[in-house]
């Protein structure tokens, strides 16, 4: 008896394994579209149709109706909303460029699996095949099908050149994720997704495109899901894992009727809140550093927050706030012109010494209506982004609330960005400090570490440069040679170049220095930081850069280098330069005559230029010696008259005199920047005010202000100082009763009471 209900049991178990079987959607292949309906959830079966088989033509009318009520926006409107596209973008003729560069290129029937030819004979190679995997310029032929009067060749060429992926992926006849260039690779699957449901509405109201083709469409879709699904069981760090995520939690909610939908859609949203939680930095910034790829972010996570709402499905708190964080991150970083810093791979224009930020902070004033977003936020979006926006957001740009926001000098602890702001005034200014490597993923980071980028007076005074990865030169822009570094003898900050093995051209340093940050203090006389990295440990040197911003005037930059053996020491400076006063004044002059003069108190050698793709640089040098400083003054003056003088004995920076010193001072080789009651000293060892005198064991930065009897003084240097005061009965360090001998930490400050 018992053998057998064991029989039965286990006959009942394989049938039902079986039935399992069959429900689950195939990777290997593109299920055939009479048997789309075997895949239906039974409940959502019903819905359809009472009839047991479900025609082709009921089952395509059903899919239309739904994604009416659940895609971004409703196709029943598409015609309408493509007049005031072509109103707003004015792109027809960029859609036409690109979509007959594409049909030029490749056959409907394309390959999918390198060696193989452009239709011109020319050979494709990985960069572009990567391109065509994307299927970014399909969305270009699709309005070009508008464009043309509805030639229905667009539609028969999108239809046929995804149906050549299915039987190319039928016969496996196409490039793996092993070889580096996998059409099915997380990244490109999901970007491809993305544009294929672009085109998928858009197309819906067609008559040329048949309810086969629609259904070819969805069973294609449904494929790609499967895949993204079965593929992503774990946690991935990168951009490329969150944009595949993206396109599985959009088709998981776009199809829900199907078996497996419900595992697709927690699998997605759980795979892209570990990212969010690991790779959003606490302090709100996307753990690649780059501009690029946190902007990229946020669209990926926008997609699925904006469906999300659509469909009313809650999403967690976590994940809203992560989100809202990134935008918040945009208004932090945002130069006074409401563009934004370049800051590691970002690689939209190349060559661009800024970047364009309103896109992806609009999104963040329609999602999330603050003001302050609304204040950098223009009204357009970006002209792909505009499909993925409903009437009312489109609406709402018209009249967007702006408050300009209240963001002072701050610093991403996390990330390791420090800003010096002035304020929000188009011509005020702002310096950026790079001091990180991400431990995780520093794939994208550039040869930077220390580097500096300003604005003042509505021009990038102190670029950095956007890149492209196809590019030759690639591995020259995204080096220290073009950035505003210290460097030492032919040394660069970025090291073991190494190309991917997919050969698109991107490429990345295997070896990046260990960077610290030993101190950030921002108050109302000024901005300090001060760090370090160990990039020239290999030639016995020792490096600290401090960075000071007088507040609203100009800015000081002191690079120290010590070692045991005589190097050439260099700084680069990023514009275009002319030597005012031989090496110590270069100056750089823009098209509305303000400009930027640096000007070096500590007597150096020389002064090189070289350049590359329109772009210069000055490279600053002293020459054959073991220890050195550079004192450097970035001042950026707004006419004529505000320059430093060059024919002037003296130098009088806004009110401020360089080296005629209102306190007794010594030290060896002591440079002053003095006004009024305060001073910045450096390579000071005593300094006397009256009864009060104070003196250092080892030369040191020191900015000091008097204020009727009592003196303050700060650390503005690198290394801790043991102090000695005399002359004081009352001394407090840091607001705490101190002793007359005392070691000052970088930043920390002692008060002085004179007798």
């Amino acid at each position: 008896m018992n053998a057998v209900k064991n029989i039965i049991f286990y006959s009942l178990f394989l049938l039902f394994i079986s039935v399992k079987a069959q429900n689950k959607i195939p990777t290997n292949k593109v299920v055939a579209i009479n048997d789309l309906a075997k895949y239906l959830k039974k409940d959502y079966l019903k819905k359809i149709s009472a009839e047991e088989n479900i025609s082709e033509a009921k089952l395509a009318e059903y899919f239309r109706e739904k994604f009416s009520e659940r895609f971004f926006y409703d196709w029943k409107t598409f015609e309408p909303r493509f007049k005031e596209y072509t109103l707003i973008y004015d792109n027809a003729s960029s859609h036409k460029k690109r979509a007959q560069d594409h049909m030029q290129k490749y056959a409907d029937s394309t390959n999918w699996k390198l060696p193989f030819n452009y239709l011109n004979g020319e050979k494709v190679n990985a960069y572009a095949l990567r391109h065509l995997a994307r299927q970014h310029k399909m969305v270009d032929i699709a309005f070009e099908y508008y464009n043309s009067g509805k030639d229905s060749s667009y539609i028969t060429y999108f239809t046929n050149q995804m149906v050549s992926l299915n039987t190319a992926l039928a016969a496996n006849k196409f490039e793996t994720i092993d070889s580096g260039n996998g059409v099915y690779e997380v990244f490109r699957s999901g970007y491809r997704i993305l544009n294929w449901l672009t085109i998928h509405n858009m197309f819906l109201g067609e008559k040329a495109y048949s309810d086969k083709d629609q259904l070819t469409t969805i069973a294609t879709l449904l494929q790609h899901a499967q895949d993204l699904y079965e593929n992503n069981q774990e946690f991935k760090s990168g951009n490329h894992q969150t944009r595949g995520m993206s396109a599985l939690a959009m088709l998981s909610i776009l199809f829900r009727d199907f078996e497996g939908s419900d595992l697709w859609y927690k699998r997605s949203m759980q795979r892209l809140e570990e990212h969010l939680v690991k790779e959003v930095n606490e302090d709100g910034f996307q753990f690649e550093r780059s501009v690029h790829y946190h902007m990229s972010d946020i669209e990926t996570y926008f997609y699925v927050y904006q469906l999300a709402q659509r469909s009313n499905i809650e999403v967690s708190s976590n994940w809203k706030n992560k989100l809202e964080s990134l935008f918040t991150t945009l208004v932090k970083i945002a130069y006074p012109d409401k563009s934004a810093p370049v800051l590691q791979d970002d690689t939209d224009i190349p060559w661009a010494e800024k970047n364009d930020i309103s896109g992806a902070i609009t999104l963040g004033y329609l999602l999330f209506n603050n003001p302050e977003y609304g204040y950098l936020a223009k009204n357009k979006v970006k002209s792909f982004i505009y499909w993925f926006l409903n009437k009312k957001q489109v609406d709402e740009l018209k009249s967007i609330k702006t408050k300009q926001p209240t963001y002072g000098s701050l610093m991403f602890p996390d990330t390791k960005y420090y800003i010096m702001r002035e304020g929000w005034s188009k011509n005020d200014k702002m310096l950026i400090i790079s001091n990180g490597v991400d431990k995780e993923k520093p794939d994208h980071q550039h040869g930077d570490v220390l580097g500096i980028q300003a604005m003042a007076n509505g021009n990038v005074i102190l670029p950095n440069y956007q890149v492209r990865y196809s590019l030759k030169d690639f591995d020259l822009f995204k080096n220290s040679m073009v950035k505003n570094v210290a460097l030492v003898d032919d040394e660069l900050i970025g090291k073991e170049w190494t190309s991917n093995r997919g050969g698109s051209g991107f490429g990345k340093f295997k070896n990046l220095p260990v960077a610290k940050t030993i101190c950030w203090k921002s108050n109302t006389a000024y901005d300090f930081f001060t760090g370090t990295h160990n990039g020239f440990k290999n030639i016995d040197v020792n490096y600290f850069r401090q960075v000071i911003f007088i507040k609203n005037d100009f800015w000081i930059v002191k690079d120290n280098f010590t070692s045991n053996n005589s190097h050439t020491y260099k700084q680069i400076w990023q514009g275009h330069y002319t030597q005012e006063e031989g090496a110590n004044l270069l100056r750089a002059n823009f098209p509305d005559a303000t400009g930027l003069d640096i000007l070096q108190l500590n007597k150096v050698t020389q002064v090189t230029n070289n350049g590359k793709r329109g772009k210069q640089w000055s490279i600053v040098s002293k020459n054959d010696v073991p220890n050195f400083n550079f004192i450097t003054v970035l001042f950026p003056y707004n006419s004529y008259n505000n320059r430093i003088d060059e024919t002037s004995n003296t130098i009088n920076l806004n009110g401020w005199n360089v080296n005629k010193p209102i306190f007794n001072a010594t030290g060896d080789n002591l440079q002053s920047i003095s006004k009024e009651k305060e001073a910045y000293l450096f390579n000071t060892n005593s300094i006397q005010i009256s009864t009060v005198s104070v003196t250092m064991n080892t030369i040191s930065d020191i900015y000091t202000y008097v204020n009727n009897n009592e003196i303050t003084i700060k650390s503005i240097s690198h290394s801790p100082t043991t102090i000695t005061i005399s002359g004081s009965k009352k001394i407090k360090l840091n607001g705490e009763k101190a002793k007359k001998e005392l070691v000052l930490q970088p930043g920390e400050e002692i008060k002085i009471l004179i007798k």
